[in-house]
């Protein structure tokens, strides 16, 4: 019996593992991150990779200028991941990758750190995300066409089943669909539909049989999304618990209740993060955490969580601290882990996780019979759908049906002490691109050039042998060799090819758009005064592939009138320079990488060699104010941030903006 004034002892679950996503500029300064992470509580790593790392280019490649380091670590070779883990014990370590078209490349070189570190293999645990189909329609970090893709994806996980069996070889993500504007419903209908794409791939392959396969269903982890609808976010969850359960068993047939057990990790929704009184984003992730630890039987196996200001720009350690605390005092001051499901039982949850689970089969057949998700994506269907979701969740904002404090509703603010300063957000080092590129030479001049041609020649050997051959013993022999991520992936492009997926964005304006009459008047004004029809340029330069902005603002665009020129993401300025030759009233950028200056001076200067210099530039992204600042001083028109939420208004300035720079060109005409 407990003594007096003392409670008595009770058993409690074991938390969740704590993560925070984090990495930037090089693997020694990511490093250091990390340690210092892991001493403040933090249970597991989650490695966030530059864009040149994602799609598998060297931190030299021409695409990559600008974009080294800026969203997370570039990792370049065997030294940069050997570095990333310093005094790290890889075998004591859960680890998550958020990594995709290169995740094989990315896991070879894991392994080859661990062989060297004398981390056995079947030790290993985390996971890396291999999910590239959701960036075909979410994201962008695609690299190949989606069949050999699918089949990168299948080489790992079967790698995976017979070397590393604690790793996790696929997290299915559904958190980027959802920022892409996704419903519930289509949250858990695609990546069920992406999940069922690789399971049937994994089992045409005919190289498990039964008890091997149902090993590899036990190994599918998830990686969800939280928004701020509390009551139908948990319930998506139970939904997806049960869902995932009923597929595996009844259309793969696996007996064992514990390998169809839905394990899944989750960020929290960073779509609604304001940059509006950032401060009440502190809230709002707190509610979105809620919703996916609350509930015991669907309860994440491991939460990240963004910090509350990354609608202004990079966090800081301490932002990551806050929001990793948030998860410490959850987990070890409540008495969250002491009880079962507080939910079951609950009518209301029950009947909104019964109709959350038909709408999303029925979604999931209609997959199923455009011939599965990888059809969906090739044919844009999904795509189309995405665009339309969030356009119809961004006018529900515009109009004020759907409230968010201080955007649209209470916008009368104090200013924040959080915000003020020169050091209220953190600024990757202008010194670590070049700092890379240094290190990558350094390693080129090191290796052994011989050696490093046997790799690459194996490793096309074994891509271009197909179902024949898996790409990961090749891939970890290249590791080993010194390869580096943009030679293994021109190795790879040079067997599969290269991919532009589809945009999703219509050609024909929706005529039942509503408050567009006044756009639509000066858009018609203006084009009659032009000779032709107002033509807006939009582009992404770099290797930046979230483009959901970009298709928002190109889809509005087009139901107001303009004539649109939106082909997708990746591209170089002289590419979007030589799109403006085709009469552009306007440039329209769209850059959420945080290389906005470099891309964007980059463009200005092509335009100016080209004679354009009096098209306007318009840029879009989570730009802080100093860089606004200087993109103008620089000769932009315009930078719009989160902050600019009404589109019609940003559509309207640029009108304007277009007619301004028409009159001044034919007075200076008169004027000579």
């Amino acid at each position: 019996m407990a003594e007096s004034g003392q409670a008595p002892a009770v058993q409690r679950d074991k938390p969740w593992i704590f993560r925070t996503y984090a990495g930037h500029s090089t693997a020694r300064e990511s490093n250091k991150l990390y340690r210092q992470n892991l001493a403040k509580g933090q249970t597991g790593l989650s490695i966030a990779f530059d864009l040149p790392t994602q799609t598998g280019l060297d931190s030299d490649h021409p695409l990559a200028k600008g974009e080294v380091g800026k969203v997370g670590v570039a990792v370049s070779h065997l030294g940069d991941m050997r570095t990333l883990f310093e005094n790290i014990p890889i075998a004591a370590m859960n680890t998550s990758m958020t990594i995709n078209a290169t995740a094989p490349w990315l896991m070879a070189l894991y392994i080859a750190a661990a062989d060297e570190q004398g981390a056995p293999r079947t030790a290993l645990q985390g996971t890396t995300q291999n999910d590239i189909i959701k960036e075909y329609l979410a994201r962008g970090s695609y690299v190949f066409p989606p069949d050999p893709s699918l089949r990168l994806t299948k080489d790992l996980i079967l790698f995976c089943a017979r070397e590393t069996p604690k790793w996790n070889p696929m997290n299915v993500c559904s958190y980027h669909l959802q920022e892409a504007g996704a419903t519930p419903v289509q949250e858990l209908s695609y990546a069920l539909a992406t999940a069922i794409a690789v399971l049937d791939r994994v089992g045409a392959s005919r190289e498990v049989d039964e008890a091997d396969f149902a090993e590899v269903v036990s190994r599918m982890s998830f990686f969800v999304n939280a928004g701020m609808r509390f009551v139908t976010e948990l319930a998506k969850m139970r939904a997806f618990v049960a869902l995932w359960d009923e597929i595996t068993r009844d259309r793969y047939g696996v007996k064992d209740p514990a390998k169809r057990r839905f394990r899944y990790g989750v960020q929290v929704n960073s779509l609604g993060l304001t940059e509006q009184q950032p401060e009440n984003n502190a809230y709002r992730i707190l509610i979105e955490m809620l919703s996916v630890v609350l509930s015991r039987d669907a309860r994440a196996r491991a939460v990240q969580l963004p910090a509350w200001n990354e609608a202004l720009g990079l966090p800081r350690p301490f932002d990551q601290q806050w929001s990793l605390r948030l998860q410490q005092i959850m987990a070890y001051e409540t008495d969250l882990l002491e009880f079962g499901d507080i939910f079951d039982g609950s009518k209301e949850i029950a009947t909104l996780v019964e109709t959350l689970k038909a709408e999303a089969l029925t979604e999931i057949a209609a997959i199923d019979a455009m011939g599965g998700a990888v059809k969906a994506i090739e044919t844009g269907a999904l795509k189309a759908k995405l665009v339309e979701s969030n356009m119809r969740r961004l006018e529900a904002i515009e109009r004020g049906e759907q409230i968010v404090v201080g955007v649209n509703a209470f916008t009368n603010s104090e200013s924040s002490p959080l915000t003020a300063g020169e050091n209220s957000i953190m600024v990757p080092s202008k010194d670590a691109e070049a700092e890379q590129i240094e290190l990558l030479k350094a390693w080129r001049a090191a290796r052994d050039e011989a050696r490093v041609r046997e790799a690459i020649r194996a490793l096309r050997t074994a891509a271009a042998a197909g179902a024949g051959a898996n790409i990961m013993p090749a891939s970890i022999e290249a590791a080993k060799a010194g390869v580096t991520t943009g030679e293994w992936g021109d190795a790879l492009r040079a067997e599969f090819g290269e991919f532009r997926a589809p945009t999703g964005v219509s050609s024909r304006a929706r005529q039942e758009a509503a408050g567009l009459d006044d756009l639509r008047g000066e858009v018609q004004r203006v084009s009659v005064k032009l000779g032709r029809r107002l033509r807006f340029v939009i582009g992404k330069p770099g290797l930046d592939g979230h483009s959901n902005g970009a298709e928002q603002i190109a889809a509005r665009a087009t139901d107001a009138g303009m004539d649109v020129v939106y082909d997708g993401i990746r591209f170089t300025p002289a590419e979007i320079v030589e799109r403006a030759r085709s009469g552009a009233h306007c440039i329209g950028l769209s850059i959420l990488s945080g290389s906005h200056v470099a891309l964007t001076e980059e463009v200005l200067r092509a335009l100016r060699s080209a004679g354009l210099s009096d098209v306007p530039v318009v840029v879009g992204g989570i730009i802080p104010p100093a860089d606004a600042d200087t993109l103008r001083a620089a000769g932009v028109a315009a930078v719009y941030t989160p902050k600019d939420y009404e589109i019609n208004e940003m559509l309207g300035e640029i009108v304007a903006e277009v007619e301004q720079r028409y009159d001044s060109g034919k007075q200076a005409a008169r004027a000579s």
